[in-house]
């Protein structure tokens, strides 16, 4: 800007502001301390202006984006598959990645910035996320039709359920962290620890033992009558599915639009029930 230009800009903001920003001798011009802290100020707009540019240009280019998601074994086996599907279907150029954890190794993925979004089902969100409720699922007490519990016309009771020892989940899991709230930690050793809901699922129908598992796991299998339900007496084991990302960070469109979609359809509103 020719100096001519900027004395005249910069006595428009000295009149604007009612105090003095330069001051002018014949060698020249320096900033009067009310000017360096108008600078100051002046800085921090301009780079806020250029992360506004940056993240208009990331919006732009979302709908070619990479997202990738970290999801919880339960949500990465019974609802990911539809959830991918349909936003496929509506979003064809977004490439997704996912991979699978426990509700754990998910939190501790989203935090290290390792992925977009995550998907845990534990009981409890931690401060550094931001979440949203996408489903609610009921978990269950399961035998093989040999067990003895499945010959039971009265239920269980809390202490019984406590007293012995199941087919678990890893430490870690959503699972394996409702259960253990509700059993206040009273829990007899594990019969086996295993890493997925299927090995679980396999072991039961196999008679290894009884296992409290995802309603949503199970649900062909207690339809068939290969598994059968245990009731326990005063035991709810219901918990609620998120959709989580870091609160300092904002989603992306293209994670924008997947919780968008999944918090408004149907498999999420009646996941388990």
């Amino acid at each position: 800007m020719a100096p001519p230009d900027a004395g005249r800009h910069i006595r428009h903001l000295e009149r604007r502001f009612g105090t003095q920003l330069l001051q002018r001798n014949p060698t020249g011009s320096t900033l009067t301390p009310h000017g360096r802290t108008i600078m100051e100020a002046a800085r921090k707009v301009l780079e806020a202006i250029s992360d506004m540019v940056a993240v208009a240009e990331g919006l732009r280019h979302d709908e070619h984006a990479q997202l990738d998601v970290c999801a919880s074994t339960t949500i990465a086996e019974q609802l990911m598959p539809v959830w991918l599907n349909h936003y496929r279907g509506r979003f064809p150029d977004v490439g997704i990645h996912l991979q699978v954890r426990n509700s754990t190794q998910v939190l501790e993925q989203v935090h290290d910035g390792c992925c977009h979004l995550g998907f845990v089902e534990c009981p409890d969100v931690p401060e550094f996320a931001h979440s949203a409720v996408v489903a609610h699922d009921r978990l269950v007490v399961v035998v093989n039709s040999a067990h003895p519990w499945a010959r039971r016309a009265a239920p269980i009771t809390v202490s019984e359920l406590a007293a012995t020892p199941l087919l678990v989940r890893e430490v870690g899991s959503g699972t394996r962290m409702t259960i253990d709230r509700a059993l206040d930690g009273h829990t007899a050793s594990p019969l086996l620890e295993l890493g997925s809901t299927g090995a679980i699922r396999n072991s039961v129908l196999a008679g290894i033992g009884p296992a409290v598992v995802s309603g949503l796991a199970v649900a062909d299998d207690l339809a068939s009558g290969a598994l059968r339900q245990v009731y326990v007496h005063g035991l709810k084991l219901e918990r609620t599915l998120r959709a989580v990302w870091r609160a300092d960070r904002p989603l992306s469109r293209a994670a924008h639009d997947l919780v968008s979609l999944v918090t408004n359809s149907g498999e999420s509103r009646c996941a388990g029930r």
